[in-house]
């Protein structure tokens, strides 16, 4: 695949909205690199970037602890308090994270005053990130902590087996998934997910 076509699926799968200070925290639960996601959201909450953390995600594969739970566990072990963490346990995908999170969100927070986000996730689902909340959860303003736990700096995605997995099955799965009506696209869209160009 030619140079400047890897480079616009990476600029539309991995677009760059560099973390703010936020109202929320919003970790996506994963089973994959969760020692650098709970070391980027605990250097995050340590430099005031947030008061108050979602971590969305429930049981996976075989064991027996949500997502959320394993998350929550080693974070409390780093230092962060667990009055700051707030925990969903039931999703199952993206969408229910944002929907479910949503909803526990608002069980202990005033929806209304929560004006920004900023997401912690994994560096090749956050398009995929952002079309989420932008289709369930409008408003807030967005920004990303995206956490590269590849061991390969991110313009060398395509060298990588498992990374060039991951972001060329977000490029298929995202027109998919908004024909679906799962996803909302957002602002800057540099290349056309629909033409599956490989």
């Amino acid at each position: 695949m030619p140079h400047d076509e890897l480079q616009r699926i990476a600029d539309y799968i991995m677009p760059s909205f560099p973390a703010c200070p936020s109202d929320l925290g919003f970790v996506f639960g994963s089973r994959h690199g969760v020692p650098e996601f709970c070391a980027a959201a605990h250097d995050l909450w340590r430099s005031g970037m947030f008061s108050r953390l979602l971590i969305s995600g429930g049981r996976t594969g075989a064991s027996r602890l949500a997502e959320a739970d394993v998350i929550a566990a080693r974070l409390i072990a780093l230092g962060v308090p667990d009055s700051v963490l707030i925990r969903e346990t039931e999703a199952m995908n993206t969408g229910e994270n944002v929907r479910f999170g949503r909803a526990r969100v608002a069980d202990v927070m005033d929806l209304a005053a929560i004006r920004s986000i900023v997401v912690i996730g994994k560096i090749c689902s956050t398009r995929r990130y952002l079309m989420t909340l932008q289709r369930h959860w409008p408003g807030p303003t967005l920004s990303v902590f995206a956490v590269n736990y590849f061991g390969t700096p991110a313009e060398r995605w395509h060298e990588h087996d498992e990374f060039r997995a991951r972001v060329l099955g977000e490029f298929d799965k995202i027109p998919r998934y908004l024909a679906q009506g799962f996803l909302e696209e957002i602002g800057g869209c540099p290349v056309d997910p629909g033409s599956n160009a490989r």
